[in-house]
């Protein structure tokens, strides 16, 4: 009987999960489908022009639907982490007013940042293979940084220049915490684009926040505990 318990117990923890990843993946994508339906648009182009034409209402809608939306999810992570609790819709709306201004603004900034290492890409990783490196090393490392973004304004009440400080500084002073990031998100995203595609609906977007911003938290944890030690040996 005892393992019977057991059994259903685990069962309905692990059902309890697939749910709190499944129901904030399509929220997330809900809040940003007219970019979803910009990008499936600019994947079957074959005109430059065309290509152009639809990537300037991208760069506009990006800060005003994805950063948001991301920063909403980001905080339903958070309450996985630290509390162990579900999210609701209502949590979910009541995340995405709460940090919408701060992530607008923050997604301004890094949008620009992110369209300008776009045209650099493009245009120097024709020249040598050189230029394709040093680029693509940037990129991810921009990546990095914009996950940080996001795990930092959902964690910490602060203005955008400080949580954007803060958030490049985790960025190159952890490489234990920039290298799990990298690794977990890599193989969602190959798996999700390459092997099962199903997971990109339901899976792929809530995965990486709750994975990268459990690596954060415990990037933080350790910190506070280093900082308390100093404190208690003054």
């Amino acid at each position: 009987m005892k393992g019977t318990t057991e059994m259903t117990g685990g069962f309905y923890r692990i059902c309890e999960w697939i749910m709190r990843f499944t129901v904030i993946n399509l929220l997330w994508i809900f809040f940003n489908i007219p970019i979803v339906f910009i990008v499936i648009n600019i994947l079957g182009v074959e005109q430059k022009g065309v290509f152009v034409f639809l990537l300037v209402p991208l760069i506009i809608l990006l800060p005003l639907l994805f950063f948001p939306a991301t920063s909403a999810m980001f905080a339903s992570a958070r309450d996985w982490v630290i509390k162990d609790e579900g999210t609701s819709i209502r949590q979910y709306w009541k995340y995405y007013k709460e940090n919408y201004k701060k992530s607008l603004l923050g997604g301004v900034v890094l949008t620009g940042v992110w369209t300008i290492w776009a045209v650099d890409y493009y245009y120097f990783s024709k020249e040598n293979i050189i230029f394709m490196g040093i680029f693509l090393i940037m990129g991810i490392v921009l990546f990095i940084f914009s996950i940080n973004f996001f795990s930092v304004i959902s964690h910490y009440h602060l203005k955008l220049l400080p949580a954007l400080k803060n958030a490049l500084v985790i960025t190159v002073g952890s490489p234990k915490l920039f290298l799990t990031i990298l690794l977990s998100s890599s193989i969602i995203l190959f798996f999700s684009l390459y092997e099962f595609r199903l997971l990109l609906p339901f899976f792929t977007g809530s995965i990486i926040a709750y994975l990268s911003f459990s690596a954060f938290y415990r990037f933080y944890l350790n910190v506070t505990t280093a900082e308390s030690k100093l404190d208690l040996n003054r």
